[in-house]
């Protein structure tokens, strides 16, 4: 009964995928998109395989135990619904929903969980608890946040379709996290809601109630789901709609604004003391470090709430967040994927900063995915010295970093460039 139910619903949502308008806009036909669709639910199921049978040893036992507390919840929906509808907005601390950044302890530190797990009960509704058919229906939500990411690359890098569609989804970590029963999937969808209604909103100057719903609830997904990135975007978005307005001051907009941003990061405190931003990141690190049972956690140099501890560690935070793992941290297949993933990427940016297009009519655009994902991997970097939630952590910017790369780089001077050199190996070999 239960493959029944699983090929059922799954039957349905692809040809549901090929009937949202959403969808068909992207350019891509029915069987590309289903065939999309279908990568997103075998990343899924493969997702929830390894967390139940490998869980122990790649620290993913989390998709398990959200669905398990989201069947406590789809069976209190039954049986006391007053509870299930209030249980959300209750501080068990009474800290009067404080501890807006607090780790442990907070109404916000468990909001993130708490909603996750009401989202999965609904689901429980239709798949009677079932966690495959669950898969199925996250990854036909997400795919939202994956096509709107796609449509605006699109737009922003014409001609290039098929580097914009492999670069989109086929990204390893990208895919894998986001496809899973976790809270990636939806924060990527929260960020891309809004990157989606900005782009297009500041480029066609037209804010319909569309655009604004979008931007609301990309912006309420990251309040309650990871909001440090919340803190993160805004002044991404205010620096890129200013430059928007003036183009030809596009990088002296972002400098501007994140030296602002830097200078009020370290003294808001001083204007409020539930402002301490430093001493929420140095908690955040703190947390992670008393993490037990971790077998991809490295010792660290830790951080203090000052900003010459800080500058200190940004070479730390830097190597930690874009080049770990190194082949020596492999343990598992995860993270030897993710070795192999990121120092593929590290060697495309070295080739692309040989050989780019230099001429690009969407450098607000640009310096926007720039500056927010540095941002990001600044903060996972200075807050995390876990391996495998960093690779967690970091997988959702990975089309805003991936897709502009691929798009801006000049493959027919690379193309022109290995022939030149296999032609003169073919020549000393003809001459020897």
């Amino acid at each position: 009964m239960e493959y029944l139910l699983f090929i059922a619903y799954l039957v349905l949502f692809a040809w549901l995928v090929t009937r949202v308008k959403f969808f068909n806009t992207t350019g891509l036909s029915h069987p590309q998109l289903v065939i999309i669709f279908l990568l997103k639910v075998m990343a899924g199921i493969f997702y929830g395989w390894i967390g139940l049978y490998y869980g122990g040893l790649a620290q993913m036992q989390d998709t398990w135990g959200f669905h398990a507390e989201s069947i406590s919840e789809y069976n209190l929906l039954y049986s006391n619904p007053g509870e299930y509808f209030t249980n959300l907005f209750r501080d068990p601390y009474g800290g009067h929903y404080g501890g807006f950044f607090s780790g442990t302890d907070s109404y916000w530190n468990d909001l993130k969980g708490n909603i996750l797990i009401k989202f999965f009960s609904l689901f429980n509704i239709f798949s009677f608890g079932n966690y495959y058919v669950n898969v199925i229906f996250y990854s036909f939500i997400t795919l939202f946040g994956a096509f709107a990411i796609y449509r605006v690359m699109n737009d922003a890098f014409p001609g290039k379709k098929t580097t914009i569609l492999l670069a989109t989804f086929l990204v390893p970590s990208f895919l894998y996290w986001t496809s899973g029963l976790h809270k990636e999937g939806l924060i990527f969808s929260g960020i891309s809601f809004i990157v989606y209604a900005t782009y297009f909103g500041t480029k066609e100057k037209k804010w319909g109630w569309k655009r604004i719903t979008g931007l609301v609830i990309g912006l309420l997904l990251l309040l309650v789901l990871r909001n440090f990135i919340l803190i993160i975007i805004l002044p991404a978005i205010v620096a890129w709609i200013a430059a928007q307005r003036w183009p030809k001051k596009a990088l002296a907009i972002f400098a501007g604004v994140y030296i602002a941003g830097a200078i009020l990061f370290f003294t808001a405190r001083y204007i409020s003391p539930g402002l301490d931003f430093p001493q929420a990141v140095v908690n955040k690190q703190q947390a992670f470090i008393q993490l037990k049972g971790g077998n991809s956690s490295i010792p660290i140099e830790e951080l203090e709430p000052n900003a010459i501890s800080f500058l200190k560690n940004t070479p730390q935070a830097i190597n930690l967040s874009t080049i770990r793992p190194y082949p020596s941290d492999v343990k598992h297949i995860l993270s030897l994927a993710a070795a192999i993933e990121i120092n593929v990427l590290l060697l495309l940016f070295v080739i692309f900063i040989i050989w780019h297009h230099r001429e690009n009519s969407s450098w607000p655009f640009l310096y926007f995915c720039i500056f927010f994902c540095f941002s990001v991997l600044l903060a996972i970097g200075f807050s995390v010295n876990n391996l495998g939630a960093i690779v967690r952590y970091r997988s959702i910017i990975m089309p805003l970093l991936v897709v502009p790369m691929l798009a801006s780089l000049n493959w027919e001077k690379l193309g022109r460039f290995f022939q030149y050199n296999i032609n003169n190996k073919r020549n000393l070999n003809n001459s020897a």
